[in-house]
């Protein structure tokens, strides 16, 4: 016996289900961001650090909660099972794009501590990286890292 046919979505059913895998993958950026900032500001203001290590950690203690909010929640993959390949794809390219960023706005924090010495501007240094490859992790994540094609059963007619 074989399986059922099954018919693509739409291109508007498509695009409603982009539109709200976007609006949930905005929703995460902004609480990874309040945990970004809340503990860049402890590490920079409240602990001494400077720019740069303090960017350092706090991108990297927001990184676990990132990866388990997008997955979970953006992408729906709670409960999903998934080969030990599957995963580990999905972890080294998640950290990828995540390492990528924390490169990118460790440098740039570090820089403009050095040249404004201001929270304000060190704060300002790690939301510009990051916005600027808001874009770019959020099409790598959906398009090689938690891609999966979901189909309608066909109306039997």
């Amino acid at each position: 016996m074989s399986a059922p046919l099954l018919d693509p979505p739409s291109p508007r059913d498509r695009l409603r289900a982009h539109a709200r895998k976007l609006v949930r993958y905005t929703g995460v950026s902004v609480v990874n961001v309040v945990i970004t900032q809340g503990l860049l500001v402890t590490f920079v203001t409240g602990v001494g650090l400077s720019g740069g290590v303090g960017n350092f950690l706090a991108v990297s203690g927001a990184a676990i909660p990132g990866y388990l909010l997008s997955r979970n929640f953006v992408w729906r993959r709670a409960g999903v099972t998934t080969t030990k390949a599957q995963l580990a794809e999905e972890v080294a390219i998640f950290w990828i794009t995540t390492i990528a960023g924390l490169i990118l706005s460790t440098v740039a924090a570090a820089w403009v501590d050095r040249r404004y010495g201001t929270q304000l501007a060190v704060s300002a240094a790690n939301l510009a990286s990051f916005g600027v490859l808001w874009v770019v992790k959020y099409l790598v994540l959906d398009q090689w890292v938690f891609h999966r094609r979901r189909f309608r059963r066909r109306n039997p007619s």
